[in-house]
């Protein structure tokens, strides 16, 4: 869910797409697996929570998936 009208906000894509945003500026380049386990320690989230912010990531044009299968951003 995107923009939750009757949830805590904190499970919204947007809430936790930032936490997926942050640790890639961090650190570019992480498998999906390694970049998840790094997302997790700072926040909470279910893997496909996390797979649905790597999608709103990639639909947006920040984060995208190289040819060795590192996600890496786009900005």
């Amino acid at each position: 869910m995107l923009l939750p009208d009757n949830i805590h906000p904190e499970l919204s894509i947007y809430y936790n797409g930032a936490f997926v945003l942050e640790e890639l500026k961090k650190m570019d380049n992480q498998t999906i697996m390694d970049l998840y386990q790094n997302v997790k320690v700072k926040n909470e989230m279910s893997f496909p929570t996390f797979m649905l912010c790597l999608d709103w990531l990639y639909l947006i044009e920040v984060a995208n998936m190289n040819e060795r299968g590192y996600i890496q951003l786009c900005l």
